[in-house]
């Protein structure tokens, strides 16, 4: 399998315009090259741009009805070449089979049906006092960019909205998860959308970034990143004043009170912790433990620790797959090492390899305990399956712990007594609360407080993103 991944723009699969470099997509499974992704520069962000700016004239006028029914025939693109989807995510991620077809592919439709369910009974137009309309229209050609990570997942909880809205798009994934960017794009066509109505260019971030960002003519950016990149994609869209949606990082807090079930929770707490090798922003990765249970807690967790499994990325089964590139792999082992300098103990896992797994980008899930909240180990977003474990002595000091990092994407709270589980909930600056396990649905809104972003995904809040509200003042 070698792809070659080119461009998107206009309705036609174009080469880059002029010099271009290419970077090598490698499965992080074997490290073989799996794919050859052009990488585009100016002309071609100018181009696609172009594209989507003189296709939103007339898409943006198309009515809700016909916006519907071309999502609808996505959906099934999507649903008819379901097993593509999962193959290419399982090739350039590393992620198990059964995670890549259960979890990661299914993210594709499901962001697509719960956008065609908010809109159903979104009120497109409304009457606002007694003489005003208020009416919701698109606001112009968006600009997505998305990450390896969750690859799927972050392309279609932005473009199915976007598209329902009546936008057009640039979107630019991530040249470390190609494949299943390049599924999408054949995908919309495959629907029928017009072209310059979606286009797609690959391009490093440094490079290709700026040039998009700051552009006069994309309207909306949606970003989902690193708050170092976050921060630049918005500075370079200030002095246009067009509007920026965010989704970054997180240090996420797990606060397990003594009442819980201890040993459900703490099974679970590495679970999720350890799922998708530990490479999502939302992850669970400080465990805060009641102390009076905090060592039995700690006995726990390197148990369930140790018996994670790490599967191979071609496997089938339950267990976590190899990170997804070398350059994640070295800062995994760096933070780890950092964690040993600072003087957490490690009670399973460690730096190098899994047994047995010398080729690949595979890492040991790895727990420390007694780690304090100022060492860097339980500041910094690690983003591989590395836990820190901190004792607490009372409900204001969870609270406090919890709320001290510079992120709030998400947090989680093991208590058997839901009252008091929910007044926690409600102190913890974070925008997204789970109580015994419960996730999340596609309806839901997803977002964070402080530098882990601005702006909702999901359901009828992401469907806002991708909207202006004009009012018509008109006493008839």
């Amino acid at each position: 399998m070698n792809t070659h991944c080119n461009f998107y723009i206009d309705g036609q699969w174009v080469e880059p315009a002029g010099a271009h470099t290419v970077h090598a997509a490698v499965s992080p499974g074997d490290e073989s090259v799996v794919g050859q992704v052009m990488m585009g520069g100016a002309e071609d962000a100018n181009r696609a741009v172009a594209a989507a700016r003189r296709a939103f004239d007339s898409y943006s006028e198309t009515t809700l009805a016909y916006r519907t029914e071309m999502l609808q025939k996505l959906q099934a693109v999507f649903e008819r070449r379901y097993d593509e989807m999962a193959h290419a995510i399982s090739t350039e991620m590393g992620a198990p089979w059964d995670w890549a077809y259960e979890q990661q592919a299914e993210c594709g439709p499901g962001h697509i049906k719960a956008t065609l369910a908010a809109a159903k009974d979104f009120q497109w137009e409304t009457r606002s006092g007694d003489n005003a309309d208020l009416v919701c229209e698109p606001i112009g050609v968006c600009l997505l960019i998305t990450p390896w990570n969750w690859p799927l997942n972050q392309i279609a909880a932005k473009l199915a909205p976007a598209l329902l809205a009546g936008c057009t798009v640039v979107l630019k994934p991530s040249e470390y998860a190609p494949l299943s960017g390049k599924l999408v794009a054949e995908f919309v066509h495959e629907a029928g959308y017009p072209p310059g109505v979606f286009n797609m260019l690959f391009g490093d971030g440094p490079t290709i970034g700026p040039v998009l960002s700051s552009h006069p003519d994309v309207d909306f950016i949606s970003f989902t990143g690193s708050t170092a990149a976050g921060i630049s994609v918005a500075k370079n869209a200030a002095d246009s004043v067009k509007r920026v949606v965010q989704e970054l990082g997180g240090k996420s807090p797990n606060i397990v009170f003594a009442d819980s079930d201890l040993d459900k929770a703490i099974r679970w707490s590495v679970s999720k912790c350890m799922s998708n090798t530990g490479q999502s922003c939302n992850a669970p990765t400080r465990l805060l433990v009641e102390r009076s249970v905090y060592a039995q807690a700690v006995e726990l967790a390197a148990k369930y620790g140790a018996e994670v499994p790490v599967i191979r990325a071609s496997d089938k089964g339950k267990g976590v797959g190899p990170l997804a590139s070398k350059r994640q792999w070295d800062t995994v082992q760096r933070y780890i090492q950092i964690a040993l300098d600072e003087g957490a103990r490690m009670v399973c896992g460690g730096l190098g390899r899994p047994a047995g797994m010398d080729k690949g980008f595979y890492a040991r899930p790895t727990i420390f305990a007694d780690v304090h909240n100022q060492m860097r180990i339980a500041r910094e977003e690690v983003f591989g399956p590395v836990l820190v474990m901190i004792p607490f002595d009372t409900e204001a000091e969870a609270i406090a712990i919890g709320n001290d990092t510079p992120y709030g994407l998400a947090a989680y709270i093991q208590c058997a007594d839901v009252p008091r589980a929910k007044r926690v909930a409600r102190r913890l600056r974070a925008g997204m609360v789970s109580i015994n396990g419960q996730w999340q649905d596609y309806c839901s809104p997803f977002g964070g407080y402080k530098q882990s972003g601005n702006g909702r995904e999901w359901g009828r809040f992401g469907l806002q993103d991708y909207l202006e509200f004009k009012v018509i003042n008109c006493a008839n």
